[in-house]
């Protein structure tokens, strides 16, 4: 049987980027599964639907994350095929498979205490906000929310201080770059990965890669290369737009910039904000019917690329609620870390990581401001990601004379020791999940 795909709605253009809102709206006059075009001559279907999405992620039956039938058919240039493409990780494997290159993960970065990784992200803060701190004006983006994971991710697989800036520029490079140059980043990202996987055979450190590499799972080196790929370039783009959407928000928001001082709203609200209605990985989970399925209404052939829209599904109508469309508090339902076997795996950190960039940010420019109206802001065009091109911000500008606490001056944060840690990552620069670092789902 042929499954017959209606006209596809894009998701890679500047209508997308704009207004996925929009997009969306159009989309579930379909139902709760539309199609959708994302790339040129790339179509998928796009589940929509919170239920719908839940019944897809826990059905592993029916539904596999291996592409490699469906990859056949792409062009070698094709667009998409970086995110894509089939690797021998935890994020395109079933099964038996699944769980060994998963529990990799997971159980190395068990290994790292909260208090050293939250000291980690405020030593990386404070030195990238001294970078500009003297200037009144910095792309919260381009000098903030992008270099500070990879600069994290740098030292905690085990490469020195030095390595952070070329790790920042290759990665950096693939996402902003002409073709041109992001091809010379990839090549740049495959040089950095090379020298840390030679390090780490010719002496281990108290690191990621050395945990990887010593795990009982036994990964062989092109499995050791491809987790820690997952693991570091994938958990950048997700922890960047973590950051940076939820300080669009918090400095367009009254709610947010009167009480930067007095904490009524916190950067936690603004990120659970951003995960229910402006998830960081808007649409991914790819999956692949094993066989022809009817879905919800919809035939689909086996082996066609299947996307959950996180942004979609948690903004299902019939699951609304509330307060008039206002930030909440409560944490709420929402699936931007995905759900079921392959759900992300750490995903505590990334709120570790996030609200402790974003409150060490605040409390040393209190008066951080957007330059530009928040309904000014450029949105990078792509199906998966929602990310901001830029973010302009202002403040007055500080220097190492200023008195009282600067970037220049603060302490470390108060921590504690590893086994006393209990409280939630609500509680931010005082306590902390236990683990280390974010990846996508796997």
């Amino acid at each position: 049987m042929t499954a017959y795909m209606p006209l596809a709605v894009p998701l890679y253009g500047e209508e997308f980027a704009a207004d996925p809102g929009s997009v969306y709206a159009r989309l579930r006059a379909f139902g709760p599964v539309a199609p959708v075009e994302i790339s040129p001559g790339v179509s998928a279907y796009l589940v929509t639907d919170r239920q719908a999405a839940l019944e897809l992620l826990h059905d592993t039956e029916t539904w596999s994350k291996d592409p490699r039938t469906w990859e056949s058919g792409l062009p070698p240039e094709s667009p998409v095929k970086p995110m894509m493409g089939w690797r021998p990780n935890a994020l395109f494997n079933d099964g038996p498979a699944h769980r060994r290159y998963r529990s990799v993960i997971t159980d190395s970065f068990s290994r790292i205490e909260p208090h050293r990784l939250r000291q980690q992200v405020a030593e990386i803060a404070d030195r990238l906000i001294r970078d500009f701190a003297a200037t009144g004006e910095t792309d919260l983006v381009g000098q903030y929310a992008r270099p500070l994971p990879l600069v994290l991710f740098n030292a905690m697989f085990g490469m020195p201080e030095k390595d952070g800036p070329r790790l920042v520029a290759a990665l950096g490079g693939m996402f902003d770059s002409t073709p041109e140059n992001a091809t010379k980043a990839n090549e740049d990202f495959g040089q950095y990965m090379s020298e840390l996987i030679a390090l780490k055979v010719e002496k281990r450190g108290d690191d990621l890669t050395s945990w990887f590499m010593d795990h009982p799972a036994g990964l062989e080196p092109e499995e050791l290369v491809h987790e820690v790929v997952l693991t570091m370039a994938a958990g950048q783009e997700p922890t960047t737009n973590l950051i940076s959407n939820s300080l669009s928000r918090m400095l367009s928001n009254p709610d947010y910039y009167s009480t930067l001082s007095n904490g009524a709203l916190t950067a936690h609200d603004a990120i659970n904000d951003v995960l229910r209605n402006e998830p960081p990985m808007a649409n991914y989970s790819a999956h692949f019917p094993r066989t022809n399925v009817h879905f919800h209404g919809t035939w689909i052939a086996a082996d066609q690329l299947v996307l959950i829209s996180y942004h979609a599904a948690n903004t299902t109508p019939d699951v609304l609620s509330g307060n008039g469309g206002g930030p909440r508090t409560d944490g709420g339902a929402h699936l931007a870390w995905s759900a079921g076997p392959h759900s992300c795996p750490v995903k505590q950190p990334a709120l570790l990581i996030a609200i402790t960039a974003i409150e060490r940010l605040t409390s040393h420019l209190g008066d951080l401001e957007l330059a530009v109206p928040r309904e000014q802001l450029q949105w990078r065009p792509g199906p998966f990601h929602r990310a901001l091109t830029h973010l302009p911000a202002r403040f007055t500008p500080i220097t190492p004379q200023k008195t009282g606490v600067t970037p220049w001056s603060s302490p470390s944060p108060s921590t504690r020791q590893a086994g006393t840690s209990t409280e939630s990552p609500r509680s931010s620069a005082s306590g902390g999940p236990r683990h280390a670092s974010y990846s996508p789902a796997t």
